[in-house]
C-alpha cells in the first residue's frame, strides 16, 4: 500500500469534491425547472415529471454505454483512459448539455430542453462512477466512507444553495410578487453552469489527482481476481441496495408535500421549509460522518461529532432566516439531532455496523411518522434525512471491497442502479391511492429493511474474503 494512503490527501480531495457540488447543485435546481416548464410549456403533471425521468434514466444509460464500450474494447474503459481524464471527459460531456438549452430557449422546445438535461447527467454518470472509488482510494480505506461522506456533505451544500441560484436568475426577487416568466431566462444560468464545468475539467487535468489510484491498484494484486464484478456477491447485493436507498431517499421527500396538504391541511406556500429541512437533515448527518476523515484524535472526534450536526443545522436556519421564514417550529429538532449523534457513535466508523444502525433507526423514524398525528409526524417523517445521509458511502464502500481491477466496472454498475429515484417514488403514489399517502411509507419500510439484509450479509460475505472493517487500521489490506 502507498504511504499516500496513510491519512487524507486534502491536496487531491478539495478538486475532487467540487464535481459532487456540481451534482447536487443541478439535482435540486430541478424541482425549480419542473413547475417552470409545466408553465411556460403548458404541460400536464406527468410531463413536467418528466425533468426527473430524463435526468434519473441518464445515469442508467451512461453506465450501459460504458459498460458496453468496455466490453467492445475488452477492457475497462476508465482503467485505460485513467481516471482523471474520464472525469475532465464527464465534465465535457455535461457543458455539450447544457449548451442544448440556449436552441431549447429560443426556439421554445421542451423536447430539446429534456436532451439537454439528459446529457448533462450522462456526463454525470461517468463523472459519479470515477469519483466515488476515487474519494475511498484519497487515504486509509478505514475512513474510505467518511470521506465519501464529507463528498456527499458537500453535494448537499449544492442541493441547499442550487434551487436558490437558479430560481433567483429565473425570477429575480420574489418582492414584486409578478409570477410571468420568460423561458429565455433559463439560458443564462446553465449557460454559466457549462462554463463552470469546462472550467473545472481543466483544473481537474491539470491537478494532483491519481489517474491510476494506489488504492484500486493494490486492490489488483489481491482482490479482482474473478473476470466480472458481477462474479462478486457484495456487489450484486449492493446493486439492489443502492437501488432501494435511492428510493427511500427520494421518495420521502416527494411525497410529504402530498401528506402534509391533503392530511395536516398545509397550504403549498408553507411547506418549503419543511422539504428544506429533510435535504439539511441529509446534510447534517454527513458533516457529522465525515469527522474522522479529518482527524485521527479520539478525543477531537467526540467533540466535532457533536459540533459538526449543530453547525449544518445552522446553515439551514440561516438559509431561512434569510428568506424570511418562521423559525420556531424548528428548534425542537435540536433534540432530534441527538438520536443521529448517539448512532453514529455506536457505529464506531464502521460501514456495515453503521448501514445496519442507521437503516434500524429510519425504520423507526417511518413507523413514528405512519402511527402519529400532527408536526411529531412530520418531524419523524423530515428525520428519514438524517439517517439516509450516510448510507450512500456505507453501501459504495461494502460493495467494491475486494473488486480490485473490476472496481470502476463495480462503481459503473452502482452509479446505474440510481434509477430507483426514478422508480420507487411513483410506487409510493401509486401505493397512496390504495390505503393512504400516510401509511403508504411502509414501501419506504421495506426498503430499510432491504438494507439491515444487506448490512448483515455484506459483513459476513466480506469477513469470508478476508476483509474486516473493525481491523482495517490504517492502509487497508
Amino acid at each position: 500500500m502507498s504511504s499516500q494512503n496513510a491519512k487524507t490527501n486534502w491536496a487531491q480531495f478539495i478538486p475532487l469534491a467540487t464535481v459532487f457540488f456540481f451534482w447536487g447543485f443541478v439535482a435540486a435546481s430541478n424541482d425549480i425547472l419542473i413547475p417552470v416548464f409545466k408553465e411556460a410549456f403548458k404541460l400536464s403533471q406527468f410531463e413536467s415529471q418528466l425533468v426527473s425521468f430524463a435526468f434519473y434514466i441518464a445515469y442508467t444509460v451512461g453506465s450501459l454505454i460504458l459498460i458496453g464500450i468496455s466490453a467492445i474494447m475488452k477492457t475497462d474503459l476508465i482503467n485505460k483512459i485513467g481516471y482523471k481524464n474520464s472525469l475532465a471527459l464527464g465534465l465535457g460531456i455535461s457543458a455539450l448539455g447544457t449548451l442544448l438549452f440556449y436552441p431549447a430557449a429560443n426556439n421554445g422546445s421542451f423536447t430539446l430542453m429534456l436532451s439537454g438535461l439528459f446529457i448533462v447527467a450522462l456526463g454525470f454518470s461517468l463523472q459519479q462512477t470515477v469519483a466515488n472509488p476515487l474519494a475511498i482510494a484519497l487515504g486509509p480505506i478505514k475512513t474510505g466512507s467518511q470521506r465519501l461522506t464529507l463528498a456527499g456533505g458537500i453535494n448537499n451544500f449544492g442541493t441547499t444553495i442550487g434551487p436558490l441560484i437558479v430560481s433567483f436568475a429565473i425570477f429575480g426577487t420574489a418582492t414584486s410578487g409578478n409570477t410571468t416568466l420568460d423561458i429565455q431566462s433559463v439560458k443564462i444560468p446553465y449557460l454559466i453552469l457549462g462554463a463552470a464545468f469546462l472550467v473545472v475539467a481543466i483544473l481537474l487535468k491539470f491537478s494532483s489527482l491519481p489517474d491510476k489510484p494506489a488504492l484500486i491498484e493494490a486492490d489488483q494484486k489481491e482482490g479482482g481476481k474473478k473476470g466480472s464484478a458481477l462474479a462478486y456477491p457484495q456487489l450484486v447485493l449492493g446493486m439492489i441496495a443502492i437501488f432501494v436507498y435511492v428510493g427511500v431517499e427520494v421518495s420521502t421527500a416527494s411525497n410529504l408535500p402530498e401528506y402534509m396538504i391533503k392530511d395536516l391541511g398545509f397550504s403549498t406556500k408553507d411547506i418549503a421549509p419543511y422539504i428544506s429541512l429533510y435535504w439539511a437533515s441529509m446534510m447534517i448527518g454527513r458533516w457529522t460522518g465525515a469527522v474522522e476523515a479529518f482527524t485521527d484524535n479520539i478525543s477531537l472526534q467526540k467533540v466535532l461529532r457533536f459540533i459538526a450536526p449543530y453547525l449544518a443545522f445552522g446553515v439551514f436556519l440561516l438559509v431561512n432566516a434569510i428568506a424570511k421564514h418562521d423559525l420556531a417550529p424548528f428548534y425542537v429538532y435540536a433534540v432530534i439531532i441527538l438520536v443521529l449523534i448517539i448512532a453514529d457513535m455506536a457505529s464506531k466508523g464502521n460501514p456495515a455496523r453503521m448501514l445496519l444502525i442507521f437503516s434500524g433507526v429510519g425504520i423507526l423514524a417511518l413507523l413514528v411518522g405512519m402511527f402519529t398525528e400532527g408536526m411529531v409526524s412530520v418531524y419523524a417523517f423530515t428525520s428519514v434525512g438524517l439517517f439516509c445521509s450516510t448510507l450512500w458511502p456505507c453501501i459504495f464502500t461494502l460493495a467494491v471491497s475486494g473488486l480490485g481491477k473490476n472496481t470502476s466496472q463495480g462503481s459503473s454498475f452502482l452509479i446505474m442502479m440510481i434509477c430507483g429515484g426514478a422508480l420507487i417514488s411513483p410506487l409510493q403514489g401509486l401505493v397512496a391511492g390504495y390505503i393512504g399517502i400516510q401509511y403508504s411509507y411502509v414501501v419506504g419500510v421495506l426498503c430499510f429493511a432491504y438494507l439491515v439484509f444487506y448490512a448483515w450479509k455484506a459483513s459476513s460475505i466480506l469477513k469470508a474474503q478476508g476483509i474486516d472493517f473493525d481491523q482495517k487500521i490504517s492502509g487497508g489490506h
